[in-house]
């Protein structure tokens, strides 16, 4: 019965945060606080499922680290230069105030992290999440992360064991972790063996005394690379989520906040666009343009989840006073109700403080990707979104001997397709500085292969909006999707799966007519 309760009213008040265009884990912290309130007690397994939510946590993370992406100008100045700032500013805060000194710096190094569930849950709704700026959040998060790891390590307490640099040997198992991963050709056992690996680190390095979430994180880090952890980290995600309410339910059912705790909450939360300023200055000084460092920063400005496991770790460990629980659980859930809707209209917003955000960029020294095209040569057809469908179609109007140029948002595609000699530049459909500065006038049509409807019918919009009396060609998925297309100024639209059915039966009719007069 008591399960019930608890698992019913995390998911009514994650229902009603929902509606009101909230992160769900609102209104699991709130389910947390009203079960307190109502005189309920967590289970004495509660704390247990929240330990293994985090280890999944960490070992998803660990999946997606990659060296080379945290190496890259933007992420290390960026990322490393707000902690430093945020971290060097709490320590004389609390110095002054006359607090702990390290429990000080360990909550202002917690405070500097951004929420890695709500960026990417925008990035991915949004159809950013390969973009240039959602790999820059992406690979700044994981830099928080990794941190955050560190600062696990130091307030957890354990000793560790001469034995822990055993630890070192976890990436020389990956060849047999590699092996079973092959031979799990089932989704239901990949995403057993994922939960397997990563308690299996945990426990090894509790074995070793060390904190159970360094174990799941080089675990992760050991699995990462293969073709199929793209696979296993999304498949965990769902079920690592599911667990962490534990964690969250845990949390409102510790304490109510008082009066006093409530103001401090407020506090830190006005803080937030300090926090925002200081990511979009960074981003500025790294060469990166307004738009760029403007929708980055906002999908950065937020209180981590992490910032909650850090500050429980420290609480334990007697380096934080135990009202601090209270006030960081606060903190972050009113973090994300105020990033949630923001992020939701962040192209909006951008739209609106344009003319004043625009005279922070840098002329000199901006970055190589993040560049309007000056110039598109003698190219008279344009492909937007080089995935399947819009590699196919440059590589038919290439073979017609056409001057053509492609553009897609993902910096890694660019880079495949200029390893294979085509013509093509990084542009973001959604930024209007593209369109507005796009030279257009040899152009004689555009072919749009985006795989979202709202970037389809932007780009659309844009270019007619622009002036352009050439031809528009669009992919289309759904009946009202063509129909929109088609009023907002397209000229004709393709169902890719129609059109494949179409060709199929050429090809049969076409092999079947040569086959027949052979005979």
């Amino acid at each position: 019965m008591l399960e019930l309760i608890w698992i019913g009213s995390a998911y009514f008040m994650g229902l009603v945060a929902s509606r009101l265009m909230l992160p769900p884990l609102v209104g699991y912290l709130l389910a947390g606080y009203g079960l307190h309130a109502a005189g309920f007690s967590p289970l004495a397994a509660l704390p247990h499922i929240a330990d293994v939510g985090i280890e999944l946590l960490l070992f998803t993370v660990g999946l997606k680290i990659k060296p080379r992406s945290l190496i890259r100008r933007e992420v290390l100045s960026v990322g490393g230069g707000h902690l430093l700032l945020v971290a060097g500013f709490s320590t004389l805060t609390f110095f002054w105030l006359d607090q702990q000194i390290t429990g000080g710096l360990i909550l202002g190094i917690s405070l500097a992290f951004s929420s890695t569930v709500l960026a990417i849950k925008v990035l991915e709704d949004n159809g950013e999440l390969s973009s240039l700026h959602g790999r820059d959040v992406m690979s700044i998060l994981i830099l928080q992360d990794l941190i955050a790891i560190a600062l696990l390590a130091f307030t957890d307490g354990h000793q560790p064991t001469p034995w822990a640099l055993e630890l070192l040997l976890i990436p020389f198992l990956r060849p047999i972790a590699y092996r079973l991963l092959e031979a799990s050709r089932n989704a239901e056992l990949r995403l057993l063996l994922g939960v397997t690996m990563a308690l299996a680190g945990g426990v090894f390095a509790e074995h070793l005394g060390i904190s159970a979430d360094i174990g799941a994180l080089l675990t992760g880090i050991m699995l990462g690379g293969h073709g199929k952890t793209e696979d296993i980290a999304h498949k965990l995600w769902s079920l690592k989520e599911l667990f962490l309410v534990a964690f969250f339910l845990q949390i409102g059912l510790n304490n109510l906040p008082t009066q006093q705790q409530a103001l401090t909450a407020l506090a830190l939360l006005a803080w937030l666009p300090l926090q925002g300023g200081l990511f979009f200055l960074l981003f500025i000084l790294a060469g990166l343009r307004a738009r760029t460092a403007f929708v980055s920063s906002l999908a950065l400005t937020t209180y981590s989840e992490f910032a909650l496991i850090t500050t429980n770790a420290a609480v334990k460990s007697g380096l934080l006073a135990q009202e601090w629980q209270a006030i960081i659980s606060l903190t972050v859930a009113g973090s994300l109700a105020i990033a949630a809707p923001l992020n939701r209209y962040s192209h909006i917003l951008f739209a609106w403080l344009e003319p004043l955000l625009t005279r922070f960029e840098r002329k000199q020294g901006q970055a190589l990707l993040d560049r309007i095209p000056e110039s598109l040569g003698v190219a008279e057809w344009l492909v937007i979104g080089m995935g399947r469908t819009g590699t196919s179609a440059y590589v038919a109007l290439h073979g017609r001997e056409r001057r053509v140029v492609g553009f897609d948002a993902d910096p890694i595609v660019v880079e495949s397709h200029l390893a294979e000699n085509r013509r093509v530049v990084y542009g973001d459909s959604e930024d209007t500085e593209l369109w507005a500065g796009l030279p257009l006038d040899r152009v004689k049509g555009v072919i749009l292969t985006l795989p979202q409807f709202s970037l389809r019918c932007s780009a659309i919009t844009q270019l007619r909006n622009r002036g352009f009396q050439g031809k528009i060609g669009a992919i289309y998925y759904y009946d009202d999707e063509q129909k929109e297309m088609l009023r907002l100024g397209a000229n004709f639209v393709i169902h890719p799966l129609s059109e494949a059915g179409n060709q199929m039966a050429k090809q049969m009719l076409a092999t079947h007519g040569a086959s027949v007069s052979e005979d």
